[in-house]
């Protein structure tokens, strides 16, 4: 009971804290002239302040910072995730306010990705259960490089409408401190409850119509840490936990990775910003932001959920990878079908 009440107390504090700064960040970034302002590419039509990440930011720091008091052993994992990720928040709240070219803040995110993996180890072996597992070989450092890079820019890409980056960060983050959990990383578990308490603070701010943005300074530093927290766990935790990382994040993968192979095979500049996201086109359509969110929010909860139930009765595991498998096609195809069911002159 005690280590309940602690943890209860734990992600209570985050999730206060979070809503607390989110609250002052409004009227701090409209201030300092920190705004959104919408144009023919935006899936919003009001300025809003952004840089509402901050306080997830810091929720995370501070509770890494506890982690790593209270769990010693855990300090130099912990700093190899959690100082790159600051980096990468410093460099996005610079891209925030001054706006950078994209080269500058892909060699940023690719030095944090390689550090991050010094640090913590390139990923040597992924397990999908029943399913089986494959070694990475001589893969394993670019493919960890490419996770990490990837993932930062997919959450980034994805943060365009009221709520849904902060309900899919909630989402895996929840995800992540169960299965931390119940494989002893104490460490990485609290910090994953903390960063999931925080995003839902930042939502009581965010949901629709949002008061503030999260900013590149929150979506990059969400990206990031999701991807690199699975890491942070002992190296032979790391190929059963990484898994739930990918199955809490798929929607936003799978929008990604659709969008970006539409657009090449359009012969579409990648990097110029749009509209072409499965989600945007979804609002186009008419759906409103809050339900779009909630559907990725769903999908990502619903995938996360069959991830974590395999690893409380291990008897469940067949049944959970297939659970999975089928959720993220069926989810795939809902996706797709959903745009395609919309009028064609709202959304081509």
């Amino acid at each position: 009971m005690p280590f309940l009440l602690f943890y209860a107390v734990w992600c209570l504090t985050a999730l206060v804290g979070g809503a607390v700064l989110t609250r002052q960040l409004v009227d701090w970034a409209r201030a300092r002239g920190v705004i959104d302002v919408p144009n023919s590419r935006s899936s919003h039509t009001q300025s809003t302040p952004r840089g509402g990440g901050l306080a997830i930011v810091a929720s995370v720091v501070v509770a890494a910072l506890l982690a790593a008091v209270l769990h010693p052993e855990s300090f130099k994992r912990l700093a190899g995730a959690i100082l790159p990720a600051i980096s990468i928040a410093a460099i996005s709240w610079l891209d925030d306010v001054h706006t950078l070219n994209n080269r500058t803040r892909f060699s940023v995110h690719l030095l944090c990705a390689t550090v991050a993996t010094a640090f913590l180890g390139p990923v040597e072996r992924v397990d999908l259960g029943s399913f089986g597992g494959f070694d990475l070989g001589l893969a394993a450092w670019p493919l960890t490089i490419l996770w990490i890079v990837g993932l930062t820019n997919a959450f980034n890409f994805m943060d365009g409408i009221d709520g849904i980056a902060g309900i899919t960060a909630l989402s895996a983050g929840v995800a992540l401190a169960a299965v931390a959990g119940l494989q002893g990383a104490t460490a990485v578990a609290a910090v994953a409850a903390a960063f999931a308490a925080s995003s839902l603070g930042f939502l009581s701010c965010n949901w629709q119509p949002a008061r503030i943005f999260m900013g590149d300074v929150g979506s990059a530093f969400c990206g990031f840490l999701i991807a690199v927290l699975p890491l942070a766990v002992p190296r032979e935790q790391v190929p059963a936990i990484l898994p739930v990382a990918v199955l809490a994040m798929w929607p936003f993968i799978f929008d990604t990775a659709y969008t970006i192979l539409r657009r090449l095979r359009n012969r579409e500049n990648i990097f110029a910003a749009h509209r072409s996201h499965l989600y945007q086109r979804l609002t186009i359509a008419g759906w409103s932001h809050r339900a779009v969110a909630s559907l990725y929010g769903g999908l990502s909860a619903m995938s996360a959920a069959i991830g974590i139930a395999a690893f409380l009765d291990p008897s469940l595991r067949q049944s959970a990878d297939q659970a999975a498998l089928w959720t993220i096609l069926i989810g795939s195809l809902l996706l797709i079908g959903l745009v395609w069911k919309a009028p064609r002159s709202l959304v081509a």
